[in-house]
């Protein structure tokens, strides 16, 4: 659903383009985040738990589409086409589900943030710079070796972001952006596979992001 939304919104923008349709902005981005979250695995009859805190740094780049709305308003979607990897955390934990309190299982857990897609309105507060607030969606894949057993599906995060920026105008049409914000992601729960007593919340994910933006206005 979120690819065929994107691909709905390129199309009227493209649209736009041709038709030589005033108030259109398309343009690229480097990006730059800091995110936090506080995971809890939940395993076994027991509810034996482990939990966590981490932090990560990602780099990305994207790709933005706008429409102004008049002179102090404007909509658009930013989208990062490529994938973004977290580090692998790895634990020994005692693993009583496979036989033995004793021995000791690795637990390699990895995950893979896919389509992260931001839906924003925009306003200009003076000529150059403006706030922002929007809704951030990730598609979020799992990849986990489970000394345990098991495996985790996938799911998505829904979370809202605000920022504020500035703009430049340049000549023909060209325009440069320099922009933080700060994103807080909903609380998830991730089931373990049919038939396995084992389950991930995740809570606190938030972070902050800069971005550095080069676009045209047609």
């Amino acid at each position: 659903m979120k690819k065929l939304t994107i691909a709905i919104l390129m199309t009227l923008c493209s649209y736009s383009l041709v038709s030589a349709e005033i108030g259109v902005n398309v343009g690229i981005s480097g990006n730059m985040g800091v995110f936090t979250a506080e995971a809890e695995e939940t395993m076994g009859t027991t509810g034996r738990r482990g939990s966590d805190r981490a932090v990560a740094v990602f780099g990305y780049g994207s790709v933005f589409l706008e429409k102004e709305l008049g002179q102090y308003f404007s909509v658009g979607v930013d989208y990062n086409p490529s994938d973004m990897d977290s580090e692998a955390v790895e634990e020994n934990v005692r693993c009583s589900d496979v036989g033995s309190e004793s021995a000791s299982c690795s637990q390699k857990v990895k995950v893979t943030f896919e389509d992260l897609t931001t839906f924003y309105a925009a306003l200009n507060i003076t000529e150059n710079f403006f706030v922002k607030v929007g809704m951030v969606e990730v598609d979020v894949i799992t990849k986990e070796s489970l000394g345990t057993g098991g495996t985790y599906g996938n799911t998505s995060l829904d979370g809202q972001m605000m920022g504020l920026g500035y703009n430049k105008d340049l000549t023909n049409g060209l325009f440069v952006r320099a922009e933080g914000s700060y994103t807080d992601f909903d609380d998830i729960k991730i089931n373990g596979a049919t038939g396995e007593t084992r389950f991930i919340k995740a809570n606190g994910i938030a972070g902050a992001n800069g971005k550095i933006s080069i676009g045209k206005t047609f």
